[in-house]
């Protein structure tokens, strides 16, 4: 498959009418300003003694007045004097056609450009979308340059609040939870990881970044009034060894430079980005992450397949009624290959236990990694090898051989925890030598997704989520933090949340919110179990996650026998596309609800999520092509927030003028497949 980004229409103009405003004054002037194409969003430059900029929607401020400058070692920034030199409007309008599709098979992208080129060797340019902006800089000096800062401001009103994912260093899975507070409340010591979304008021604005290559990523913190500030991992100069359980994987930073990265001095630096959005829905439609990234550079995909993948770790490879000692076995995983080759599923992964700890070129007794590979092959069923990410750089080339010679089709690399330079080039280095073996890539322990997946796109899927998993030791993993996901993390791009659980039980905050005939009662079930861990959702809930979370390779987390003792739960799960050629969100509110309806070649899937609270939700079917449909339907049962397995199958007729009016339990949920009939 040739790279298949189509464009259809582009221009590269000087707008000469918005020009001849600035001949023979420009550089008198000080203010400049770029409209997104629907003319809704306006972005504000002014140059003076240094640089701000402001964003408003509709002609209301959503951000106010924000300092940008680039600060590189022995050169003048932007708040040293220097002056615009020119300026020069771009409008651009194409259809970008992904070669992994995720919310759509394809993209408009649509936006108008503005660049201030400065005395100082900077340019600065500027971007208007409908749905957001984004600026970045750059230089074009002869040789290297050291960045010894860079500032980033995002000022907001003092009624402005925040979803904050707070951290505790940048030395992070980065897998938060999102505090909702007051802007003001965000002290100068509180450190989040991106994406961060603001409530402005009068708009949603999402921050985050793409385009990140040989550089530090971006990190926020408050400012003691109403805004957020950038801030970026120095390039480490002494790491240390993790305790000894954990030699193998973590490398925390103890010392690090006074720069944040040398580089090129010729290049175009990361996009900050500013996703807008009146209504919360519209955030779930947002791909400027995508939009703004590097293009494809592997050339040929054809070999790159989404698809669904049987998950040993999350269920700690617990089976029943067979005949041998389930574990880390040749055995064990054969069985997980029966399984998915029944299904339908398209990979199995091979978790931590499938090599010796510290060295990806031994074996491990029992555990016969070619024969497991031979008998993938003969099942039609791809192998997914895990590893750490610090043995992996130790045995880099051999490592990665051994993978391609033992015919594994992708790699987990996990427990990176850090962004800073260094650590973003590995990434880029692990993408492209495994594009060269022909491997898909899924990084886990890592940073989100900040364009990376469309450089290289069998960068298929990433975590840099707080997932499934955390059910296995503690309450985290809530309904509540299921329905803020898609409107923060996801924005950013696909997410390994791993979800499908079989087991389903009442989380402890539910009843918190819910009265019995007057009185609070609690039914709630959940108990945290690291080996037979356990979900705070519904049933459905678990099952809609496979329509509402994006993941080209979506995980399986449930064991084979719970899947087989659940068939027909499993049975729709593996039917769910993990690509999408259209996405519509139906209806949503960032940690309450949400609802989307996804469209795969000619048909359709439901999926929504509710929090803690119950709630009826009408969906209507007008988005269906005239005809009609049969609707396979799972909704919960009337005894779901009691006993949160208990679900309801319906099988019906449809068609677009219909609507259906479904109940959700606590931690419930909805979903649905229509197809049309024959």
């Amino acid at each position: 498959m040739k790279p298949r980004n189509q464009l259809v229409k582009a221009s590269s103009m000087i707008l000469a009418l918005t020009n001849a405003m600035y001949v023979g004054s420009v550089f008198a002037d000080t203010s400049y300003k770029v409209k997104s194409p629907d003319g809704d969003i306006t972005v504000s430059v002014a140059v003076e003694d240094a640089v701000n900029y402001s964003v408003s929607l509709k002609g209301k401020t959503i951000v106010s007045s924000s300092h940008i400058d680039l600060l590189l070692e022995n050169q003048p920034s932007l708040s040293s004097g220097v002056t615009v030199k020119d300026v020069n409007y771009d409008s651009q309008s194409q259809v970008l056609l992904p070669e992994v599709r995720v919310k759509s098979e394809k993209i408009i992208d649509r936006f108008e450009q503005m660049t201030l080129s400065f005395s100082n060797g900077y340019d600065l340019e500027f971007r208007a979308y409908d749905d957001g902006v984004a600026y970045r800089f750059v230089t074009q000096f002869e040789t290297p340059i050291t960045v010894v800062n860079e500032i980033a401001e995002f000022n907001f009103s003092d009624k402005a609040t925040v979803y904050y994912p707070l951290e505790e260093s940048f030395y992070s899975h980065n897998e938060r939870s999102y505090l909702h507070q007051s802007i003001g409340d965000i002290k100068v010591t509180d450190l989040a990881s991106t994406p961060t979304l603001v409530d402005s008021g009068g708009a949603k604005v999402l921050v985050t970044e793409t385009a990140l290559y040989d550089y530090a990523g971006m990190w926020l913190l408050g400012d003691g009034q109403d805004g957020l500030k950038a801030t970026f991992p120095q390039q480490p100069t002494k790491v240390v060894d993790g305790e000894p359980e954990w030699i193998d994987r973590n490398q925390p930073v103890v010392e690090r430079a006074n720069y944040i990265a040398k580089t090129e001095g010729t290049r175009a630096f990361p996009w900050r980005v500013l996703a807008v959005a009146e209504n919360d829905t519209d955030l779930l439609t947002n791909q400027l992450t995508y939009q703004l990234a590097i293009p494809n550079k592997i050339g040929d995909t054809s070999w790159i397949k989404p698809g669904k993948v049987a998950w040993d770790w999350y269920n700690a490879n617990n089976l029943k009624g067979v005949d041998f000692e389930a574990g880390l076995n040749t055995e064990t995983y054969k069985y997980y290959i029966d399984f998915a080759s029944q299904h339908g599923v398209e990979y199995v992964i091979l978790d931590e236990g499938w090599y010796p700890l510290g060295d990806l070129m031994g074996s491990v007794p029992g555990f016969d990694v070619p024969e497991i590979m031979a008998y993938a092959k003969e099942k039609n069923v791809g192998i997914i090898l895990w590893t750490t990410w610090l043995t992996l750089e130790k045995q880099f080339d051999e490592a990665m051989d051994r993978f391609a010679e033992l015919g594994a089709v992708g790699i987990k690399p996990d427990f990176f925890q850090r962004d800073d330079q260094e650590m973003v080039n590995f990434y880029w280095k692990i993408a492209d030598e495994a594009a060269k073996r022909h491997l898909l890539v899924d990084f886990h322990g890592a940073y989100k997704p900040a364009g990376l997946r469309r450089t290289y796109p069998n960068v298929i899927t990433r975590e840099g989520v707080k997932g499934l998993e955390w059910n296995k030791w503690s309450y985290d993993s809530t309904p509540e933090h299921n329905t803020t996901l898609p409107f923060i993390r996801m924005v950013a791009g696909p997410m390994d949340y791993t979800p499908g659980a079989m087991s389903n039980a009442v989380g402890p905050t539910a009843f918190e919110k819910i009265k019995y005939k007057g009185k609070d009662e609690n039914h709630a079930d959940f108990t945290i179990r690291f080996n037979r861990p356990m979900s705070q959702t519904t049933r459905v809930h678990q099952m809609a996650m496979f329509t509402v979370f994006e993941s080209p390779l979506q995980m399986m987390a449930d064991s084979p026998t719970q899947y087989l003792d659940n068939a027909e739960s499993a049975e729709f799960i593996a039917g769910v596309p993990s690509v999408w050629d259209e996405t519509i969100p139906l209806n949503g509110a960032i940690g309450d609800y949400v609802t989307f309806a996804r469209r795969s070649g000619g048909n359709w899937y439901i999926g929504a999520l509710s929090d803690e609270l119950a709630r009826d939700i009408t969906i209507e079917l007008s988005f269906l092509p005239k005809g009609t449909y049969n609707i396979e339907i799972f909704q919960d049962g009337v005894n779901a927030h009691r006993f949160a397995e208990d679900y309801k199958k319906v099988i019906k007729s449809v068609t677009n003028e219909d609507s259906l009016t479904m109940k959700m339990a606590p931690g419930g949920g909805f979903t649905a497949k229509i197809t049309p009939q024959k």
